[in-house]
Formats: C-alpha cells, structure tokens, sequence
C-alpha cells in the first residue's frame, strides 16, 4: 500500500475508532460512573493526572519522530537502527528515575490530599499503584507511534489502537458487571495497553526494516538527540502544567474536593473527543513534510498542503465545537444522564474552543519540530503553563472546575497567538494568505450553522431528551453540510467529503 492509501486508510480507522469511542461512550461512561460513584470516578481522575505528571519521556518519542522521518528522507536505514539503539539506553535510564520519583511520591500523599476522606485516601493509593507499575513498565515502548509513523504504516498502527478501545470497554463491561469498582478501572486499561504494546511490536518486526542496534554508541549522535529533547521536555513540562495538575489544584484549593475533580475530569473527557477526532490525521504528516524540507520544496509545496489540511480541519473541528456549543447542555443531562455533572458543559466549552485556533495549524506546528526550532516553541509552553497554574490557583478557589477552566482557556488563547509570531518570524510562512484560505471563508458559515444549532435547541417542540437530541443532530449535521458543499468547500474537498460519504453508504448497503 503507498502512502497516499496508507494515510487515507489510516484516517478512515482514526475515524471509526474515534466514532466508536464516541458511540460506546454515550452509554458506557455514564453507566461507569453510576457503577463506581461519582467520587471514585474522581479519585480516577487525580490518580491518572498525578502519575502522567511523572511518566513523561523528556522529549524522547518527539525526537524518534523527528530523526526517524528525517533518516528515511535521506535514505539511511542504518542511521535509523543506530539511532533507536541509543534511544532506548536513554528510555531504561528515565524509567528508572521516573520509578524512584513515583516511590518518593507516595509517601506524600496524605500531605498533599489532606482534604480527602480515610476511605478516599485509601482508594487513591491503590489506583495510584496499579497506574504507576503500569506506567513505569510501559514507558520504554511510549516510542512505537514514533516509529510506526515515521514508516507510514497507519494502518497497522490504527488498527492497534482501535483493538485497544473495544478491549477496554468489553473487557470494562465484564469486570464492573462483576463487582470489581473502581479498581477494575485501571486494571483493565493496563491490560489494554500491554496487549496493544505487543501488537504494535510485532507490526514493527515484521511490517518495518527496523533491526535496532542496541551495541551502539555515538557521543556526537546523542549530544544531537539531547540538544532536541531537552527543550522538548520544557514543552512538555509546561503541557503537563495544564491537564494533569488541574485536578490537583481544584482539590488542594477548593471546597468541591473530588467532585470538583470530577466535574472537570468529565469536561476533560468531552475535550479529549474533540481533540482526538479533530487531530486523527495530524500526525501523519511529519514524514511528508521532513521529505518538503529535505528536498528544499517549503516554499512551494509546504503552504499548499498546510492550507489544504487546515481547511478540512477547520470544518472538523468547527462543527464539533459548533455543535457541541448548541447541545452540549442536553447531551450530558439527558444523554448521559448526569444533572449533577451540568458544570462541565460551560467547562467543556471553555475547553474545545481553543482548539479551533490552534489545531488547524499542526502542519505549521510540525515543521518546527522538522526544522529544529522547539527551543522557541517551548518558550511560548513555558509562558501557557505558567499562566494556567496562576490563574487556576485563584479561579479554582472561588469558581471550582469552571474556574480551572477558564484559567486553560486563557493560557490556550496566548499559546496560539505566540505560535503565530513563530511562524511568521522563524519559519517565514504566509500566515495570512492561510487565514484567508480558511478561517476567513470558513467561520462565517459556522456562525451561521450556530445559530441554526441554538434555534433547534430553544424552540424543538420535541420533549423526549434522546428522540429531540437526535433530531436536532440529524438537522444541524444536514444543514452544516449542506451549507458547506454548496457555498464553501472547493473541487477538492467536495469530492473527498462525497466520496467518503458514497463509501460509507455502499458499506451499510452491504
């Protein structure tokens, strides 16, 4: 398969594993959460955000990406092998920094989460083990996407991370049916995520050249995979200043406590929909565009592919945010059934517009890493993290989870406009002519798909929650692409966005 297929097929399963998700999550998680109480799903939530915290690969499954891409541009498999033998020495050392950074930790934990109950204190630290030894013995394979990727086998790689979801929740089901709680939990996504490991290592060994070298040492070849890693680590430090510490601040902070975490753990959950769906296809790119700037074609064949990427994003993007803006509100109360959770769809919302602005410009943000230029990029996270831990600490206190959010908001909103400065300044890429391309011709009609998604909300005269849902759906999704096929999608996109919908209708015929 060549890698137009690859990258087609691969962004056809992106998206079913991403519809799946969705589907079994509009029955799945709200009965989860009912099985194991909305303060253990909280305790989830902190126990996950303290250990990701930690477990972090210092920059290393960027750099994979980076230098795997850029080896195969220049043809040189055997830099490749020797590259990911030095690689992987620098994964077992961090492994066991991070295994004796999680065992200092836990000696802490009464002290950090004092506003815990005995009872609660006690469930987190056994979700905090079962996550840390899963964490600490998948840590030195966090660089198979890398690989896989850097080899265009989406397919494959697609593919496992689709097993990877259905495993859950089957698996998921069983064990709550069971009366396992909160505990099966994570111990089923730490089964998942070794099985999945195991696939993704066969598909290398048999699908890739890969032969890793680990006898290999080269002082100059690690100096260069340090001088792109440590500020990618900055990046990713201050990345980790948003999601993963939120929740720990709302519960130091705040008198919501694990329901506060809560509350913001299912907005985060909501948000992690969008992102996934509306990034299935980012990452396939990096190859292509390391082939652009080894063969110096940027200024040619960079801005086409960055426009014609960024459109279909925007769209992708705009109506789900659109969407979920109009009946985000219904669907946690009445689809989900969770009243009680009613404050994350203002979290939420806080949450995905963001991405609006942002994720569109993955082509540009990907040709940093391509040219080297993270050490600017991490400058600009560095400023984000530290404008969400103030913010969060003075907005959580008052406001709780919708506090925490708003503070991510903020921080989102100045990352995107300093990632504008850089590729204007440092990449010297036509930002403007790419506004106009997209966002300028794209926004008027999701503005007005918005308003048409706030009508069907407030004047339906449906009463029934799921059937008036549905229909308002059915509607908004028929009049966005209605709209955009007659007055705004180009040659291009409409024989992509009417393909893809021939295909999908010949298989339900079947």
């Amino acid at each position: 398969m060549n890698n137009s297929k690859q990258i087609k097929a691969g962004a056809l399963l992106s998206y079913f594993a991403i519809a799946f998700n969705m589907i079994s999550g509009l029955i799945y998680t709200p009965w989860m959460i009912s099985q194991i109480g909305q303060s253990n799903y909280g305790l989830y939530t902190l126990a996950t955000s303290l250990i990701t915290l930690f477990v972090m690969d210092f920059g290393m499954s960027a750099a994979v990406s980076r230098f795997v891409s850029k080896y195969r541009a220049e043809g040189n498999q055997q830099a490749v092998n020797n590259f990911l033998g030095i690689v992987y020495k620098l994964y077992l050392l961090i492994d066991g920094i991070i295994f004796l950074a999680l065992v200092v930790v836990s000696f802490f934990i009464n002290s950090i989460y004092d506003n815990l109950s005995a009872t609660e204190l006690e469930t987190f630290k056994v979700l905090y083990i079962i996550v840390g030894l899963f964490s600490v013995i998948s840590f030195p394979f966090t660089n198979l996407n890398g690989i896989l990727t850097a080899y265009e086998n989406f397919v494959g790689l697609k593919l496992a991370d689709l097993f990877h979801k259905v495993f859950i929740i089957v698996a998921m089901i069983i064990a709550l049916l069971m009366g396992y709680g909160v505990y099966a939990l994570v111990t089923v996504n730490a089964i998942s995520g070794l099985l999945t490991i195991a696939i993704k290592l066969i598909i290398i060994r048999k699908k890739t050249p890969v032969r890793i070298n680990f006898k290999y040492f080269d002082k100059g070849m690690l100096k260069e995979i340090f001088g792109f890693s440590v500020w990618t680590t900055v990046s990713t430090l201050a990345q980790r200043l948003i999601f993963n510490v939120t929740p720990s601040i709302i519960v130091a902070v705040s008198s919501t406590g694990a329901i506060g975490s809560a509350l913001f753990g299912l907005a985060t959950t909501i948000e992690g929909y969008v992102y996934t769906f509306a990034t299935a296809i980012n990452g396939m790119f990096m190859p292509r565009i390391s082939r652009i700037v080894y063969e110096g074609k940027k200024d040619t064949e960079l801005m086409d592919l960055m426009i014609k990427i960024g459109r279909l994003q925007c769209m992708i993007i705009g109506v789900l945010c659109v969407g979920f803006i109009s009946f985000g509100k219904s669907f946690i109360v009445d689809i989900w059934n969770k009243p009680d959770f009613v404050e994350s769809y203002l979290c939420a919302v806080f949450l995905i517009i963001p991405s609006f602005f942002y994720l569109p410009l993955q082509i540009a943000n990907t040709t940093i890493i391509v040219e080297n230029k993270v050490k600017l990029q991490s400058f600009v996270f560095i400023v984000m993290g530290i404008i969400n831990i103030v913010l969060s600490a003075i907005l959580s206190k008052y406001y709780g989870a919708l506090g925490a959010s708003i503070s991510i908001f903020v921080a989102y909103m100045v990352r995107t406009a300093l990632m504008i400065v850089i590729h204007v300044k440092v990449l010297h890429l036509k930002m403007w002519q790419f506004f106009k391309a997209t966002y300028f011709k794209i926004t008027p009609w999701l503005l007005l798909s918005l308003g048409v998604g706030l009508a069907l909300e407030n004047f339906n005269p449906i009463s029934a929650g799921f059937l008036r849902f549905v229909v308002n759906g059915v509607a908004f999704v028929g009049f966005f692409g209605i709209v955009m096929l007659l007055f705004c999608m180009n040659d291009y996109e409409k024989k992509l966005f009417l393909g893809t919908l021939k295909k999908i209708i010949n298989k339900i015929k079947k």
